[in-house]
C-alpha cells in the first residue's frame, strides 16, 4: 500500500475505536442531566490536553527535544501520537480541573472499561501502518517491516495487553471491585508494560539510559498509584453514583 493508503488505514482504525467508546453509554449512571453536561465538559478538556499529551511526548521520544533542536513542527502537527502521552496528561488535566470545577462525581469506571478496547483497536492500525517498530528480532513470531527486516510485533504485543486489561477491569466492576478506581488501576498497569515494553520497541533510550516515553510511564505508575491511595482513603462524596 502507499504512504496514503497506510495513513487511511491508521485513522480507519483510530476511528474504529473512537467510536466504539463514544457508542458505549458511558453516563447510563448519570441520571441527572447537569451530571451529564457536568461530565462531557470535563472529557471535553480531558481530551484536549490528551491531544497536546499525545504530541508532547513524541517531541520528547522521537524528536529528542530537548536534548537536540527540533523544527519540524509541521511532521509533528499531522503525524506522531502517544497513548502514555495522553494519559498522563489527559488524567493530570482531568484532577486539576476537577477541584476547579467543583466537580464532584465519582471516577467513571464505565469509561476505564471501554477505554482499553479503543485503545488496542488503534493499535491495529499502528500494525498496518508500520509505525511502533520492535526491535529487529528473528524469533518464531516476527513480523517483517516494509524492508524485510523481522521485528518483535511490539502493535500486537500492546493490543493484546490492552484487550487482556479490558476484560480484567470488566471483571472487577462486575464484582464491584475497586470502584472509581478502575481507570487509576489501568494507567498503573499500563505504565508498567509500557516501561518494560520499551526494551523491545525502537525508540531512542537518550534520556539517561531511557527513553522519554518509559519516563512517562514512571510519571503514570506514580499518578495512578497516588490515586487509587487517595480514593480508597477518601472516597468522593457522591461514591455510592451507580455506574
Amino acid at each position: 500500500m502507499s504512504n496514503v493508503e497506510l495513513h487511511a488505514a491508521y485513522v480507519l482504525m483510530v476511528l474504529l475505536g473512537l467510536t466504539i467508546m463514544l457508542a458505549f453509554p458511558l453516563t447510563r449512571g448519570l441520571t441527572a442531566q447537569g451530571d451529564r453536561q457536568s461530565y462531557w465538559f470535563l472529557q471535553a478538556i480531558t481530551l484536549f490536553a490528551a491531544l497536546i499529551g499525545a504530541k508532547f511526548a513524541v517531541l520528547l521520544g522521537d524528536g529528542l527535544w530537548p536534548l537536540q533542536p527540533f523544527d519540524d513542527w509541521y511532521g509533528l502537527l499531522i503525524s506522531g501520537r502517544s497513548v502514555v502521552g495522553a494519559l498522563l496528561f489527559g488524567f493530570l488535566a482531568a484532577e486539576a480541573a476537577k477541584p476547579l470545577l467543583r466537580y464532584r462525581l465519582p471516577p467513571n469506571d464505565r469509561f476505564a472499561m471501554i477505554l482499553p478496547f479503543s485503545l488496542g483497536i488503534g493499535r491495529l492500525g499502528c500494525l498496518l501502518s508500520g509505525c511502533c517498530l520492535g526491535v529487529a528480532w528473528d524469533g518464531p513470531w516476527s513480523l517483517a517491516d516494509a524492508h524485510g527486516i523481522p521485528r518483535h510485533p511490539a502493535a500486537i504485543y500492546e493490543m493484546l495487553f490492552d484487550f487482556m486489561m479490558g476484560a480484567v477491569l470488566i471483571f472487577l466492576h462486575r464484582r464491584g471491585l475497586l470502584v472509581g478506581r478502575l481507570f487509576a488501576l489501568y494507567l498503573i498497569a499500563y505504565g508498567v508494560f509500557r516501561f518494560f515494553s520499551e526494551f523491545w520497541r525502537e525508540t531512542l533510550k537518550a534520556f539517561a539510559g531511557l527513553s522519554a516515553y518509559q519516563w512517562m510511564s514512571v510519571a503514570l505508575v506514580v499518578a495512578g498509584t497516588i490515586a487509587v491511595i487517595q480514593r480508597t482513603r477518601r472516597p468522593p462524596a457522591r461514591w455510592g453514583l451507580s455506574q
